[in-house]
């Protein structure tokens, strides 16, 4: 077994424990104008959990990849997400805002510099992974910052001992390419998807807020091509698709999960974070079913440092 197999696995339990960690110090109070900041993976769970806080009503909440934070602009807390602490354009935010605006940084490895230079850490030592490729970490913290948010994630997590199980929606000898979908908060994952797709397999997969989709996107869908979405559905939008000859994937819909039976049974769909874990084991089969290492995709490490 692969070191990601194992780490996909292992996320209900991860997610467990990161919730217990919802009153940490340094997480951002009601009412706080606050930015996230990550690269990649981390970038996409900042804007996950951006979209979310503002829903939630928890105040102003902006998401940006680390090379692009508006140093000028005035937050209450930036919130910093890097797996390593070593990512360089995560340290330099945080050495910019140093002495400043509050820091609070979520990471892996307590004893990197990204934990001495915030004011604040929060470590999930207990996610890091093996693998080059992110997983139970990014999760995990997006897991502690919906917790903190006031939601259950025991529900949740018990999705993903679901979807760690589940027969896969996707093969890859039926699909040449998909493209997922989300809303609101959920296009974060879409976006993560679709980049685990590409990193883990090298994958043709795009991702696009799913009221944007029809202004172009859709042109691609076409047999032997999968759309999947999380979390809200546009109406009329699973038919518009299915009319293109592509497979529509969602865990209510008939095109998706509930076509393959063990679906079925009365169970409400998935929470989208648990889609994420199905969609994280296609990343790995469609990489493992053309002799890659998902573990060690080519061109990149485990941080980069530049």
């Amino acid at each position: 077994m692969t070191y990601v197999k194992a780490e996909i696995a292992s996320q209900p339990e991860c997610w467990r424990r990161a919730a217990k960690l919802a009153d940490a110090p340094g997480l951002p109070e009601r009412g706080e104008r606050v930015a996230a900041v990550g690269c990649g993976t981390s970038w996409f769970m900042a804007k996950a959990y951006a979209a979310l806080r503002e829903q939630k009503g928890h105040g102003e909440t902006d998401a940006f990849q680390a090379s692009e934070f508006p140093r000028r602009r005035r937050y209450d807390r930036v919130v910093a997400i890097t797996r390593s602490g070593t990512t360089t354009e995560v340290l330099d935010v945080l050495n910019d805002l140093a002495g400043g605006t509050p820091t609070t940084v979520i990471t892996a490895e307590e004893a990197q510099p990204a934990a001495r230079i915030a004011d604040r850490s929060i470590v999930l030592d207990f996610a890091d992974e093996q693998s080059v490729v992110q997983t139970r970490f990014a999760t995990s913290t997006l897991a502690l910052l919906r917790a903190h948010l006031g939601e259950d994630i025991e529900s949740v997590a018990a999705d993903a001992e679901v979807a760690v199980r589940l027969p896969l929606p996707v093969h890859p000898a039926l699909a040449e390419q998909i493209t997922f979908l989300g809303r609101g908060w959920t296009v974060g994952l879409a976006e993560e998807a679709a980049l685990k797709c590409r990193e883990a397999a090298a994958f043709w997969a795009e991702a696009y807020p799913a009221m944007d989709y029809r202004h172009g996107p859709i042109s691609i869908a076409a047999p032997r091509r999968a759309v999947w979405a999380f979390g809200e559905v546009p109406t009329d939008l699973p038919d518009e698709v299915e009319a293109t000859g592509a497979l529509f994937v969602h865990s209510r819909h008939h095109g998706g999960y509930a076509a393959l039976g063990s679906w079925c049974g009365g169970r409400a769909p998935l929470d989208p974070m648990a889609d994420l874990v199905v969609a994280q084991r296609v990343a790995v089969l469609l990489a493992t079913s053309q002799g890659l290492d998902p573990d060690h995709p080519r061109n990149l490490t485990r941080s980069v440092v530049l």
